[in-house]
């Protein structure tokens, strides 16, 4: 999404994924800024939130609402029960979670959230991000603006300003939905339930109304929202007695399918909705997503537990400097593997990466239901591995950079970081189904052709300003990487 609002990369936005380190900023709830050593963990989900144990959808509002209270002693039966009766019409859930902040940041709690060293100061996610977005150059000609997302730590979005989304709606999707803690990413009939909730917002503001539907605070020039139900139908094994994933010619499998169905019902409702408040004719959807997912083809899969490999690195570091710190510091590895280290020397660098490449790690294959490791994936499941400089120069970024891991490495084919049996696919990494995606732009000022010149998703950024009359320019982003609008503009 920073990509999509921004018009930049990583290397020009400074954000890598949603949890990552940073070599520069202090630790959580540091007090002693002159003292404390520089490293810290970025999270930018759940794990900021203001409730935990459990985490709640509303993310620690404490909204008071029997129906919210009653989700973490529900059964998942009885938490449906709760779901909108059509598409566009609020059940019960939604007319309670609607009550939300429209300024989650205030759900943040600071504690969870990174020091800056320079000036002792909390750092909440619109401070990470370097460069401006969409929201706040509409906002600096007086536009209206709207979002809705998975996560109150989606405020990155406001921009450096941090006040770039007027009405941010933000239910806690790495919440719990039922009795046993099950959040709304571990069943389909969950996370679309979830979804819903969001379409009911953004129909509330193509009324003219805030999020809640209380306010008349006339629609947004721009506003929309993130949809997870096709995401966790392509990555749970099963769901609602359905497989999930794709088919092995590479269509959809039953869940897929379903979960299609249901989002293409849902843009039909905001559609109707747009037809109704007379909207049609100066309205332009953009349809894409934030990622894809891989493997598609389940015969690939190989799901490796980086959590072992990490601890066999530091383990043979631990040999040769039994009085040093674990050599990984932090790591991400869902469909590709990043790595930040205690140790940035040459040789701390070359035995990470020779390590990594001359490893060989058991792995499960899709059909091991009980997580047997039945294989076993050469150079711990990875193609490449650039580290230190040419990690910097593999992503773009300049030397030394605190925001780039200082190994990057790239998965092999169907390899999928867990060590779980829970999910047959993941994103993050270089595949092909990672990187490419859907991408419709229909309606008011938009070309009614299809445009087979490839185009990225930052070009979204550039797009959405130029079809409100607004300079793309006004992008740093855009500005620094010469990003186009997409073609047919």
């Amino acid at each position: 999404m920073v990509a999509q609002f921004t018009g930049g990369g990583p290397a020009t936005t400074g954000v890598f994924y949603d949890d990552t380190f940073n070599r520069e900023l202090l630790p959580g709830g540091t007090l002693d800024c002159r003292t404390a050593a520089p490293g810290a963990e970025v999270s930018f989900t759940e794990a900021a939130d203001r409730s935990q144990n459990p985490i709640t959808l509303d993310a620690g509002q404490k909204l008071n609402s029997p129906v919210l209270q009653s989700l973490p002693t529900n059964s998942v039966s009885q938490t449906l029960a709760l779901k909108d009766p059509n598409p566009g019409t609020p059940g019960p859930l939604s007319t309670a979670i609607l009550k939300m902040t429209p300024t989650p940041q205030t759900l943040l709690d600071p504690s969870a959230l990174p020091v800056s060293a320079a000036d002792c100061q909390t750092v909440f996610p619109h401070n990470y991000l370097r460069v401006n977005t969409v929201f706040e150059v509409a906002r600096s000609h007086g536009l209206v603006t709207a979002w809705s997302d998975k996560h109150p730590a989606y405020e990155i979005l406001n921009g450096p300003s941090g006040t770039g989304i007027q009405d941010l709606f933000t239910p806690e999707i790495n919440s719990a939905a039922d009795s046993t803690g099950k959040d709304w990413t571990k069943d389909n009939a969950l996370t679309q339930e979830y979804d819903s909730t969001k379409v009911d917002a953004v129909i509330n503001e193509i009324a003219g109304k805030d999020h809640s539907g209380t306010r008349t605070v006339g629609t947004p020039a721009i506003f929309g929202m993130n949809f997870q139900s096709v995401s966790t139908a392509e990555k749970l094994p099963i769901s609602d007695g359905l497989a999930g994933g794709y088919l092995s010619d590479g269509t959809p499998g039953p869940l897929l399918s379903g979960a299609l169905d249901y989002v293409d019902g849902e843009l039909g409702a905001l559609q109707a909705a747009i037809r109704a408040n007379g909207l049609s004719k100066s309205t332009t959807i953009i349809l894409s997503a934030k990622h894809g997912q891989s493997p598609e083809n389940l015969a690939t899969l190989r799901r490796v537990d980086d959590g072992k490999i990490i601890d066999g690195l530091n383990a043979q570091w631990a040999a040769s400097h039994p009085d040093a710190a674990p050599l990984v510091s932090f790591s991400v590895d869902d469909d590709g593997m990043l790595l930040w280290l205690s140790d940035r020397s040459p040789n701390a660098l070359a035995t990470a990466k020779q390590y990594l490449l001359t490893h060989s790690a058991p792995a499960n294959r899709s059909g091991d239901a009980k997580g047997t490791f039945s294989t076993t994936v050469a150079s711990s499941g990875l193609t490449t591995v650039y580290t230190g400089a040419a990690a910097d120069r593999f992503i773009g970024a300049r030397t030394g950079d605190a925001h780039v891991p200082d190994l990057i490495g790239i998965g092999q084919d169907g390899v999928v970081y867990t060590g779980k049996t829970g999910k047959i696919a993941e994103h993050g990494g270089d595949h092909f189904e990672d990187l490419n995606v859907p991408l419709v732009v229909s309606g008011a000022g938009a070309n009614h052709a299809v445009n087979h010149s490839p185009v990225k998703t930052t070009q979204i950024a550039p797009t959405i300003l130029e079809l409100l009359g607004l300079n793309p320019q006004a992008l740093q982003a855009v500005h620094a990487e010469h990003t186009n609008v997409l073609p047919g503009r």
